[in-house]
């Protein structure tokens, strides 16, 4: 039962994504001429150099050899998700035009695009899965470049297919916004991707120490570790407390941290993707 939910979960993911995707192209981005790159951004620039075929029949043609690849590097599950990816967004956009298309300036189009495109493509690609084309290109890049946010990869690729499109077309205006939108999408691709599940990593200075880490256990249900530390000034050898909490936790730690010891050195970082116990778990498909 809980494996058909999850299943469930990760579909209504990858479709309420195309469905984003698929607005912010009929909506935004069509309308004003806006290549967001891509592999039929690829497409366009390969049938106006070759002067035969056509878009549709290019695109598919990439697509056939990407699909193969992504199912034998990154799986089955990659491989039908994409699937689904591909069909979803393919039907979306031609159903959705429907939809009446609000008049905008090219820099608002490129600018609202962009965030429904990133947003879409973020949640697809969290489903582990990917609506075709260079999605596919993104994620086997991923692979080899893992330090390399995926947003990142994204950006830089359409960025290429956008450029070359205004070099072949001769039309660098269309080409400038267009990149406002590709990069857009890269960062709002990785704001999903990476931040929306955020942990916080504190580091406690006090010589409650021991009390401190054990409310840390009792009332927050983390670890903590003791890293060892001297006092620059005293020269006396301290202990200072290191946990990891979710964001909505932080609060309440540095409430019990204040009413233990009001005078503790509390430092609060960021963290993305904590793996461990009570936090995510590593898995080679990682983003």
């Amino acid at each position: 039962m809980k494996k058909n939910k999850d299943r469930a979960l990760v579909m209504g993911k990858i479709i309420l994504g195309c469905a984003l995707f698929a607005v912010s192209f009929d909506l935004f981005l069509e309308p004003n001429d806006l290549n967001a790159g891509g592999v039929s951004g690829l497409a366009m620039v390969l049938v106006q150099i070759l002067g035969v075929g056509s878009v549709g029949v290019v695109t598919a043609l990439m697509n056939l050899p990407l699909f193969a690849l992504g199912g034998m590097k990154i799986g089955k599950n990659f491989f039908w998700g994409s699937l689904l990816g591909m069909i979803a967004s393919s039907a979306l956009l031609d159903l959705l035009t429907v939809i009446p298309i609000p008049k905008t300036e090219p820099l608002l189009g490129a600018l609202y695009g962009g965030v429904l495109c990133g947003l879409g493509l973020g949640l697809v690609f969290t489903a582990g899965a990917s609506t075709g084309g260079s999605d596919i290109v993104v994620r086997l890049l991923k692979m080899k470049w893992q330090s390399v946010p995926i947003g990142t990869i994204n950006i830089c690729f359409d960025m290429t297919v956008a450029v070359l499109t205004g070099i072949v077309f001769k039309d660098f205006t269309r080409t400038l916004y267009s990149g406002v939108a590709v990069f857009v999408t890269g960062q709002v691709i990785d704001a999903v991707v990476y931040r929306f599940d955020y942990s916080k990593v504190a580091l406690i200075i006090s010589k409650y120490h021991e009390k401190i880490a054990q409310v840390i256990s009792d009332d927050l249900g983390r670890g903590a570790t003791y890293l060892h530390g001297e006092g620059s000034y005293s020269r006396e050898p301290t202990k200072v407390v290191l946990t990891a909490v979710k964001k909505q936790q932080i609060a309440d730690l540095k409430r019990m941290v204040s009413e233990i010891d009001p005078d503790a050195f509390i430092i609060v970082q960021e963290a993305h993707q904590v793996l461990g116990d009570g936090f995510s778990r590593y898995s080679k498909d990682s983003l």
